[in-house]
């Protein structure tokens, strides 16, 4: 049963079982600022998050940075081929270092320096040289050179990121003792890691800002049974009604079945299939049954009322055909479309009338995304 703000304000935890009336997560946990900055502490800094592409950085010392709520780490390749992550901030005195590079358009150094007082670091993050300033004390009158101690370089290196991967698809965990990525992947990481992940490059990458919260578009993501009355164009060529929706502890996955099939390398799917991975909390991987490539969706939060959409689109060039143009137009059609509705929907829950929503029984990867939710605040 729906709860409205009726005076009663009664609200309750997400229900294990769909079938309850308490299914769905509050209507508070969307629209205010405090669960935003929960959120930072115990979903983005706990769980594992997209980090980014590892064939755009290469070479050694190409990099990228990776902003995920308040904190931004620096992606780099290290000298030994290894992929790293470090915290954006100097060991000195907390400055950040350099300055928002994205990943489609990745810098390159040979070190990581400091421009506030030039300490430097190598690629491994230890500390490598500072300035003369810092090995004497030739301006200090209580001190003498000799006084001046060593820096140690690994215990004033880079704060290091853990960091892993599902073939060139790059992840982070702000935690200090995050759980395997492969206990929160799962099958998901199987199943990707048998395909060419790393034989494709990034072609397009679309950003939008949407006027929402990014649970909203994650549910929106989640279920396809606004399609039929919301994506006219896109459904001719689909059989929603062959379409299956797969649960597992920490993603879902939606299978769809097209009408026409191409002749690509992705057979992760069945002919004529496609698959739409959501991994929690804000990552998707979505394999086309009616292109040769593949794409990803951030699903990155601005704050309690705003997110980024990043769509990066892999295929086997990264000039386009006349094809695969028209299949990005569709699929940008696609997010314009979901865009209006996540709006709609945020523009009524801000009015403050719903407490608690009510899903329906086919609705059970909203009704998992939702509980991994519930369980995050109260962990």
């Amino acid at each position: 049963m729906t709860r409205w703000n009726d005076g009663t304000d009664e609200i309750s935890a997400v229900s294990p079982d769909i079938t309850d009336e308490t299914n769905a997560l509050p209507a508070k946990y969307f629209t205010d600022p405090d669960v935003w900055e929960l959120e930072k502490e115990k979903v983005f800094s706990r769980y594992w998050v997209y980090a980014g592409h590892a064939n755009s950085i290469p070479e050694p010392g190409d990099f990228f940075t990776r902003t995920v709520g308040d904190k931004q780490v620096i992606v780099v390749r290290a000298r030994d081929g290894e992929v790293r992550a470090y915290f954006n901030v100097c060991a000195h005195r907390g400055s950040k270092m350099v300055d928002d590079t994205p990943m489609t358009d990745p810098g390159n150094m040979g070190r990581i320096r400091c421009p506030y007082h030039l300490w430097t670091y190598d690629l491994d993050g230890t500390l490598s040289s500072t300035p003369k300033s810092f090995e004497e004390a030739s301006l200090n009158p209580d001190l003498e050179d000799d006084d001046v101690r060593k820096l140690d370089a690994e215990r004033n290196g880079l704060m290091e990121v853990t960091t892993d991967s599902i073939g060139p698809l790059v992840f982070l965990n702000f935690d200090d003792d995050p759980m395997p990525l492969e206990e929160q992947t799962g099958k998901m990481k199987r199943e990707l890691e048998t395909l060419p992940l790393d034989e494709y490059v990034l072609a397009r990458r679309i950003v939008s800002e949407v006027e929402c919260n990014w649970k909203t578009f994650g549910g929106n993501y989640s279920e396809c049974d606004h399609c039929e009355a919301n994506h006219q164009d896109w459904i001719r060529g689909i059989q929603l009604d062959e379409s299956e929706l797969e649960v597992n502890d920490y993603h879902w996955v939606l299978h769809y079945t097209h009408e026409e099939d191409v002749d690509d390398e992705m057979r992760i799917h069945e002919e004529h299939e496609a698959k739409f991975y959501y991994l929690w909390p804000n990552f998707t991987v979505n394999m086309y049954g009616t292109a040769d490539g593949y794409g990803t969706y951030i699903i990155d939060p601005i704050d309690e009322g705003r997110f980024n959409l990043v769509a990066d689109y892999y295929f086997r060039e990264a000039d386009l055909s006349a094809e695969e143009q028209e299949f990005i137009r569709t699929s940008r059609q696609l997010q314009e479309e979901d865009f209006e509705l996540v709006e709609r929907q945020y523009a009524g829950m801000k009015m403050g009338a719903i407490g608690q929503a009510q899903l329906g029984p086919n609705e059970h990867t909203l009704h998992k995304f939702h509980r991994l939710a519930q369980e995050a605040y109260n962990a």
